[in-house]
């Protein structure tokens, strides 16, 4: 009798694993990854919130299960884990061009379509979102972290991501061929005015002028075109502000790395929100900055 009472348990789990084995089967036209994101995002209902580790063990679990199905090789592993843990955790597929540092903007032109810059020149990734709605789920995920809101009824909005770069969005009300998302990449390295010299972008006898310039509180504007270096220009003559002073910053989107100031506030300018938030401009930020006791400075862009 206890043989047959193990032979039927044994045989009782074949069953259940063949159907969970059968579960997992991948519809007609969708690919392993996806149907491994679907895998996930179920335990993870299940789970509730998991740790990003916890996470991770159940991306290694499931692609050991597909494996055994259809054969993964080693060298295919490594990014099909890094792929699944980005969107599911990251910014999906944008989530490898922010971390390529020969990469300075990302353009989305759609679910399907993605171009990037690299050291001036334009490229067609072949990498592409797996529908329009995850394309959303990352704009949503980006526009929340900074407070901001983007709907049919607003369709444009600036934001940026934790690394300072700079982001635009327009949804699909507006965009005719689906969401729209520019990331201009924020640089790590940043630049001095002597860098500048180095590079020939501005000659010796400008850079001590300018320097001078800032020292002595002379009123200065910095202007140009989309990616032509202003914000790079600012934070290399930031450097040259003396370390005492009290320095406010008012910008559109916070951008401004100002470099040996403690004494530091700064301020961002903010659109009105379907959730009652008020709209905060620019020129009511330079208001209340003359309250703040500045040291006879307030940088603008």
């Amino acid at each position: 009798m206890k043989g047959e009472l193990q032979a039927e348990q044994t045989a009782e789990r074949r069953r259940k694993t063949e159907l969970k084995e059968e579960s997992r089967e991948a519809l007609p036209g969708e690919s392993m990854e996806q149907q491994l994101r679907k895998l996930l995002l179920d335990r993870l209902e299940k789970e509730g919130q998991v740790e990003d580790s916890r996470l991770l063990e159940f991306i290694d679990e499931e692609i050991v299960v597909a494996s055994r199905r259809n054969k993964i090789p080693l060298d295919r592993r490594i990014p099909l884990r890094a792929s699944l843990f980005n969107s599911l955790r990251r910014l999906d597929v944008l989530q490898e061009f922010l971390e390529d540092e020969t990469v300075t903007e990302i353009m989305v032109n759609g679910a399907d379509s993605i171009f990037l810059e690299r050291k001036g020149v334009l490229l067609e990734s072949d990498k592409k979102f797996s529908s329009r709605e995850k394309l959303e789920d990352v704009i949503q995920q980006i526009v929340s972290r900074v407070n901001r809101t983007v709907n049919e009824a607003n369709p444009i909005v600036d934001a940026r991501l934790e690394d300072g770069s700079r982001v635009n969005v327009v949804l699909r009300s507006a965009a005719l061929n689906g969401p729209a998302v520019t990331i201009r990449k924020f640089g790590k390295k940043c630049f001095s005015l002597d860098h500048l010299v180095s590079a020939g972008t501005i000659t010796q006898e400008a850079a001590d002028f300018l320097k001078d310039s800032v020292r002595d509180r002379k009123n200065i504007f910095v202007s140009g075109g989309t990616g032509s270096g202003k914000t790079t220009f600012l934070n290399a003559l930031s450097a040259w502000i003396p370390s005492g002073e009290r320095i406010i910053t008012i910008e559109d989107s916070a951008e401004l790395q100002i470099q040996n100031v403690k004494n530091l506030v700064r301020l961002e300018a903010r659109r009105a929100s379907g959730e009652g938030e008020k709209e905060i401009t620019i020129r009511d930020l330079i208001k209340t900055a003359l309250r703040m006791r500045p040291d006879g400075r307030n940088i603008k862009i």
